[in-house]
């Protein structure tokens, strides 16, 4: 009986042995350089956040389990004391397939200044404007690989309402959004079960991707009502969306050609929007080591006038890679609205320092922005931040 014990105990130990522990815990402190529009916004704060992540895989890495959570806590707007499951999934992987099941993130697109095919996940609103963030999606995802390309087949089981910025907050919109509110248009709600599809393929230096999406739609609309205290509030509305997108990118000698395009319908309008450009990379300038790459696209959408950022607009950036051990790297970008005139300049840089640290600097700076722009909101939201994570 005891030598049974001991071996069951062994067959249970086995896989813990092979139980992958990372992550990291960030200090961010963020400085506003302008007063708030309004007296009850903050000028500073001062955030932590965790995000461990676990791994555990058998049956000679082709099943795998994975978790990743986020948590932020301390900061003046109590809406960005939050927490997400980023990933808990299962991952199966075949001679030609892979499943996966459970919460998962999935990014699609190429251009730099707008990811605009990217629909599966959504945007963590409360962790930047950059759109880098994404709530973990629960999902059941196919992936079919053979010569012919790759094509994958997503059903997102329930829609993830986004968290916004509360009244005392910064970067918020023009009133605070009372999400008790929130409206869909399907009678299912936020329980409305969506399908995805996306086929890829490489030809030579170039890639190709087609995607389909029918469901709820990433990006409420707003109507401006009241809430209990009989306060102005913005109201979110989801509606239905069928959206067919292709993303594009090809690579000649040092140029990278990029091209995103949608053609999106609802029940209120259906129009197409797209963003192309390139980089251009310079290696080793001034006989060093730093490489730089400049960046120019332009986005362009046929909705009525002034009803997206990205309507008329040019992004011109550089971006320098210094090659260095400390992995250090500068990301400068400037858009330019062409009708409103309206700029703004986002500065982000990070450096390792030492195996386990790493500090991050961003900065946004908001110019001339048009009472028209959907960035009025932020006219008087530069900032300053700093991050120092650990990494484990």
């Amino acid at each position: 009986m005891k030598r049974r014990f001991v071996l069951l105990l062994m067959t249970f130990s086995l896989p813990l042995q092979a139980l992958e522990f990372s992550g990291n815990a960030a200090l961010e402190w963020q400085q506003f350089t302008e007063d708030a529009v309004s007296p009850q916004q903050f000028d500073q704060s001062v955030t932590l956040s965790f995000q461990p992540k676990f791994r555990q895989d058998w049956n000679q890495g082709n099943d795998e389990i994975t978790m990743e959570l986020f948590l932020r806590g301390g900061s003046e707007d109590d809406a960005r004391n939050h927490g997400d499951i980023r990933e808990l999934k299962w991952l199966h992987v075949g001679s030609d397939d892979e499943w996966r099941i459970g919460i998962d993130s999935v990014f699609w697109g190429v251009t730099e200044s707008r990811h605009l095919v990217d629909i599966i996940n959504q945007t963590d609103r409360l962790e930047g404007l950059d759109g880098e963030d994404k709530l973990g999606q629960p999902m059941i995802h196919y992936t079919r690989i053979a010569d012919w390309g790759v094509l994958d087949a997503f059903l997102l089981t329930g829609f993830r309402e986004p968290g916004f910025h509360d009244a005392k907050g910064r970067l918020r919109l023009l009133l605070p959004v009372d999400d008790t509110q929130t409206g869909y248009e399907s009678a299912d709600g936020k329980h409305h079960v969506d399908v995805a599809l996306r086929y890829s393929q490489g030809f030579g230096d170039s890639e190709i991707g087609v995607s389909l999406f029918h469901g709820t739609n990433r990006d409420p609309a707003f109507s401006v009502g009241s809430n209990a205290a009989g306060q102005p509030v913005l109201i979110p509305y989801y509606s239905q969306i069928t959206q067919l997108g292709v993303d594009v990118q090809t690579i000649i000698e040092d140029w990278i050609w990029k091209l995103e395009m949608i053609a999106r319908s609802s029940e209120a309008e259906a129009y197409v929007a797209s963003t192309f450009g390139f980089e251009y990379t310079f290696y080793g300038i001034f006989d060093s080591a730093i490489d730089m790459g400049t960046l120019l696209e332009y986005s362009m959408e046929n909705r009525f006038e002034n009803a997206g950022v990205f309507d008329n607009d040019v992004f011109v950036g550089a971006r320098f890679a210094f090659n260095d051990v400390q992995s250090s790297e500068v990301l400068a970008g400037l858009f330019y609205d062409v009708d409103l005139q309206s700029r703004s300049l986002r500065v982000e840089a990070s450096r390792r320092l030492g195996s386990s640290w790493k500090m991050s600097v961003e900065a946004q700076f908001f110019n001339q922005i048009n009472p028209q722009d959907p960035l009025f909101a932020f006219r008087q939201d530069d900032y300053l931040q700093l991050e120092a994570a650990y990494y484990f």
